[in-house]
């Protein structure tokens, strides 16, 4: 009965050996697993875009480099560098004293010429009136014709005299408005509201207005930062996709990792040709959002214009396709399996999968290894979304 028992714990034992031994002899013989980078395809938003070849320039749509008409020594510097002024504002005034006084008196001579123009003129409806009493007269017989026709040409020459005095009123008020244009050339005003940018000059100091075809600084620099856009050369092999009211992804090198909605403004009608470089075509770019960012004129920036739109399509990370639009799937036991799907839209974050694939498969992403082909026993490193 002993002997009866042992047997079938023995054979047991002989096959939990055989087990062990064969399960140790597949480990040896089984590669070693090479470390993968997968993704996992899931549904999302996949865009057809454009990017700038160049980095772009945040520009202010009203910028003002402004100098004065004439020449003349400072002596009125009101505004200086971070100044907000509103329309109109003076921001510098050059020496015009003589200017002034000239001003003031063409409005002497001004008020002169209405006396006078009052003067004849009373004294013109006087004669009027007395060549009108002189003609009823002689109707009557008491004065002679001559004497109505003298009294006829003197109301003519009064009426003579308070039309010229209107003219010269006219002249005075004339005279007034040119020297109010010459001293207005000596100031200079604000065009628009906006925030001083520069400053070159000092009180006292000499500025003049710049020589044709000889640029010299403005005098003040204004900039209006209540708009701004984005300008950006684009290849000229991608102008004739973008369109006026696309819409636009801007980013900026001063704000990592935030982006901004734009929309398309404006389309160069020419191209850039720059030596050694691409030929481009200059595209405008709204913000349609981020007016909480404090936003500086002149700040580098990148844009992405969206061509197309596919929403809630099965998508996968572009890194994964291989040379001939090829993707390689973890199969089963971790084995790689090559395939060849069908794509649509694509960008160089996200390309659509349209057939070949499954939601849920997981691609290879990373090739760092010549030994990643398929075939390959794999183990997963980590799995991105």
């Amino acid at each position: 009965m002993i002997k009866t028992k042992t047997l079938p714990r023995t054979i047991t034992f002989l096959l939990l050996i055989a087990a062990l031994l064969g399960y140790g002899g597949w480990s040896l013989t089984r590669p070693t697993p090479i470390e993968v980078e997968l993704a996992s395809i899931a549904r999302g938003t996949v865009e057809a875009t454009v990017v700038n070849t160049r980095a772009g320039t945040i520009k202010a749509c009203r910028r003002a480099k402004l100098a004065p008409a004439v020449g003349g020594q400072i002596i009125k510097l009101p505004v200086k560098e971070g100044d907000r002024v509103e329309q109109g504002t003076i921001l510098l005034e050059l020496w015009n004293a003589d200017l002034t006084a000239q001003h003031e008196l063409a409005k002497q001579q001004l008020a002169t010429a209405k006396s006078r123009q009052r003067e004849a003129c009373i004294l013109a409806e006087n004669a009027r009136r007395e060549s009108v009493r002189t003609q009823q007269l002689v109707s009557q017989g008491f004065v002679s014709p001559q004497r109505a026709e003298d009294a006829d040409f003197n109301a003519q020459a009064k009426q003579a005299s308070c039309a010229a005095a209107a003219a010269d009123v006219k002249r005075a008020q004339a005279q007034i408005e040119v020297t109010q244009a010459n001293l207005e050339r000596t100031q200079l005003h604000a065009p628009f509201a906006g925030i001083v940018a520069q400053v070159t000059g000092e009180l006292g100091e000499y500025t003049m207005p710049s020589p044709p075809g000889i640029p010299t600084p403005p005098a003040i620099d204004l900039i209006d930062d209540s708009c701004l856009y984005v300008t950006a050369p684009m290849d000229e092999v991608d102008a004739p996709k973008i369109m006026v009211g696309q819409e636009a992804r801007i980013t900026l090198d001063a704000l990592p990792g935030r982006s901004f909605a734009g929309r398309v403004r404006r389309i160069a009608p020419y191209v850039t040709e720059i030596e050694k470089q691409a030929r481009t075509v200059d595209v405008e770019v709204d913000f349609t959002e981020g007016a909480d960012y404090a936003l500086l004129v002149g700040y580098s920036a990148d844009v992405e214009v969206i061509i197309d739109r596919q929403e809630n399509v099965l998508r996968i990370p572009t890194q994964a396709i291989r040379q001939q639009g090829k993707v390689l799937v973890l199969g089963e036991q971790d084995y790689l399996e090559e395939r060849q799907p069908e794509t649509g839209l694509a960008n160089w974050a996200y390309t659509e999968i349209v057939s070949g694939l499954e939601e849920g498969n997981q691609v290879v992403i990373s090739f760092d290894d010549e030994n990643i082909a398929a075939g390959a026993f794999v183990r997963p490193k980590s799995l991105a979304q």
